[in-house]
């Protein structure tokens, strides 16, 4: 073999081993090997059951706003919707699974959907307070959708989402996306539930994602996005990078050779 056969060799190898395809960058592509069209539907997100530590916003509205106003945390007419606003004003569940708020004491709200808890409320404001004429309106929410990514993003950290439901990619598009490097592949998603913690891989660049049940996010997931091997190799992401490297360490090679010839 000549040495620049071995030249040709060795640049391809590399240019194979090191460039990120681009089937591995693609999102949701339709992996259906008979050539039909595949549709694919969505899984149904299931209402989340709310769990310790969780975070909820309770207003409570009548005809007359001063009759209500005593239920409420916080009365100072504060329109802040910040995360720490929303925070500080929330009822906490608590170890117990309990919040508690003014006048009506602890609730407990453990394994219940957010719906449930408006009826609860709704129903003791109406049995214990106030008679049907006042027009009662309760709204329950959720004081932000919040979640952690980790891994191959452009930021990571706790974010949060002033929204019902967030499905992967939304949360994912939210940390400014996956790197290049990143493992679109195998993305983790670890939830805690009240059986306890559940760990499972989704692969993003299949659309049959959107059958998965994490596909659509819980409450404090969290989400960790794994490195490809490109990024240990060092070698480069693209074939123009790839390229770059193997001029580089022919060039040491055969200045290395040349000192020792010499």
């Amino acid at each position: 073999m000549t040495k620049n056969s071995f030249y040709i060799l060795l640049l391809t190898g590399v240019l194979f081993t090191s460039c990120i395809p681009v089937k591995d960058l693609v999102y949701l592509q339709d992996k259906n090997t008979s050539g039909e069209q595949n549709t694919v539907a969505a899984v149904e997100s299931k209402p989340y059951r709310l769990q310790t530590n969780d975070v909820i916003t309770v207003d409570i509205k009548a005809i007359d706003p001063k009759l209500v106003s005593i239920f409420s945390k916080s009365n100072s007419g504060v329109t802040d919707k910040s995360e720490s606003a929303l925070y500080f004003d929330g009822f906490t569940v608590d170890d117990h699974g309990n919040i508690r708020m003014p006048i009506l004491g602890e609730i407990n709200v453990i394994g219940y959907t957010l719906e449930e808890v408006r009826l609860m409320i709704e129903k003791k404001l109406l049995e214990e307070y106030f008679k049907s004429e006042a027009n009662i309106f309760v709204t329950v929410k959720l004081a932000g959708f919040r979640y952690t990514i980790n891994g191959e993003v452009g930021s990571m950290g706790t974010k949060t989402l002033f929204q019902s439901h967030v499905n992967i990619m939304e949360a994912i598009a939210n940390a400014g996306d996956i790197t290049t490097v990143g493992d679109r592949k195998a993305v983790t998603v670890i939830r805690q539930t009240p059986t306890g913690v559940q760990m499972h891989d989704i692969d993003l660049t299949d659309a049959n994602v959107m059958k998965s049940p994490y596909y659509y996010l819980q409450p404090n997931d969290y989400i960790y996005v794994k490195p490809l091997k490109q990024k240990t190799w060092g070698t480069g992401q693209t074939g123009i990078q790839s390229i770059s490297t193997v001029i580089t360490l022919l060039s040491l090679a055969t200045t290395v050779y040349l000192l020792l010839k010499n």
